[in-house]
């Protein structure tokens, strides 16, 4: 096995490892602090945190990949990820709403470490092997992240039930003890090291490509959120009487499907001869694409037919085409990006994820309980359409440039 590709699995056997941790402590909270009486708000509250510390980390984090290399900062993602459930682990006095906020906002600074240091890692490290190559390495990383996150929900529920919830987060922190060890021996030292220290105002990209990709980023997102979140969940239960074991089975199963569907979009998608992966006119076409489904779902509601086909029927080709669009998008920022800037452009890029989803889920609330599920809709819709607009500006993918240096 050649060594590029060696140091790619150990950087996916990683981030899967990490992804399971950051499914299964989601539903631990959930349930644990429902079960404890904390009201539906409370426990929405508990991961503001979480999403408002990863726009702030993905800034941050990009920079710190480029001065100490991307194996580190993966790494102290992991390290933080230790931490955060090790502070749940206390006695249930001590858990007030700031107390879990703050190893919540723990836990959001060590995901997005993780997944800028991996996913910006596979620039680096599969080396120069063709558009198409890069392609399936990421859609691969990506689609099996979210697979597992989905996962994930279902080993932290199991393991509440089988052995408490102090008992499953010495589990889940102990597993991931041992992966960070494993890793930090194996990976090669300074993945992603810029060799000239960059200055903290360079986290800012200066190449237009990125600024658009990152921009209809921002808003892909949030037309996933602003419905997903809180909109979908609270109708399926309120509205449609789903229990809660089918509508956390149901959103897990999505979650899965859209990952699965993400690692598989290289063999869906036609590439471009002389080994091309998508450029441009492919992120058009798919936001484009998209944003008819979520104004078909609001219509179909609006006429009256039965809300569980329309839905169900509505969410799985939603979950097909957006995680179609997330996967050429999370190729995207790695083929406009240098070689040695690329931990640099990564934590930009996704910066604009989480903001997205930030105000995604801000608004999911305010909307659904304004305007309803349909109004979330029209609001996804908007979004797409935005985004597409802003993909105008994309360019296609030219050849890949030689890295530098080694490590660089």
């Amino acid at each position: 096995m050649e060594v590029s590709t060696r140091n790619y699995l150990i950087v996916t056997g990683g981030y899967w490892a990490f992804t399971v941790t950051d499914g299964a402590i989601r539903m631990l909270v959930v349930l644990y602090f429902h079960l404890l009486g904390y009201s539906p708000f409370q426990v929405a509250m508990l991961f503001l945190f979480y999403e408002l510390f990863g726009v702030i980390t993905n800034l941050v984090g990009g920079w710190l990949g480029a001065r100490i290399g991307l194996n580190r900062t993966m790494h102290i993602g992991m390290g933080l990820q230790v931490v955060a459930l090790a502070m749940l682990t206390v006695p249930d006095a001590w858990l007030s709403v700031a107390y879990v906020m703050a190893a919540q906002a723990l836990s959001g600074i060590a995901k997005d470490l993780n997944k800028m240091s991996a996913k910006a890692s596979v620039k680096a490290l599969t080396g120069v092997g063709g558009e198409s190559r890069l392609f399936k390495y990421v859609a691969v990383l990506t689609g099996s992240k979210n697979a597992l996150k989905g996962a994930g929900f279902f080993v932290g529920a199991a393991l509440l039930e089988a052995i408490g919830f102090r008992g499953a987060l010495a589990v889940l922190a102990g597993m991931l003890t041992v992966v960070l060890i494993a890793t930090a021996l194996s990976l090669p030292e300074g993945v992603g090291k810029m060799k000239a220290k960059p200055k903290f105002t360079q986290v800012f990209s200066n190449t237009p490509a990125i600024n658009w990709l990152s921009a209809a980023r921002f808003f892909l997102f949030g037309a996933r959120d602003v419905w997903f979140v809180v909109g979908l969940p609270v109708f399926l239960y309120s509205v449609l009487g789903w229990s809660f074991s089918q509508v956390g089975g149901f959103l897990a199963a999505w979650v899965i499907g859209y990952g699965v569907v993400q690692a598989a979009a290289p063999k869906l998608l036609r590439r471009s001869r002389g080994g091309h992966g998508p450029g441009g006119g492919a992120a058009r076409l798919g936001a484009l694409a998209l944003a008819v489904v979520p104004a078909g779902i609001a219509l179909g509601l609006k006429q009256g037919w039965s809300p569980e086909a329309v839905l169900i029927g509505g969410l799985v080709l939603f979950g097909v085409l957006f995680a179609i669009n997330s996967a050429v998008h999370s190729y995207l920022i790695l083929a406009y990006s240098d070689f040695d800037k690329v931990s640099l452009n990564v934590g930009f890029y996704y910066m604009a994820n989480a903001g997205g989803r930030l105000v995604g889920t801000l608004l999911s609330g305010w909307v659904f309980q304004t305007h309803g599920l349909e109004g979330c809709l029209w609001w996804s819709a908007a979004f797409v359409l935005a985004a597409a607009l802003l993909s105008i500006k994309l360019p296609e993918v030219g050849p890949r440039k030689e890295p530098a240096a080694a490590g660089a």
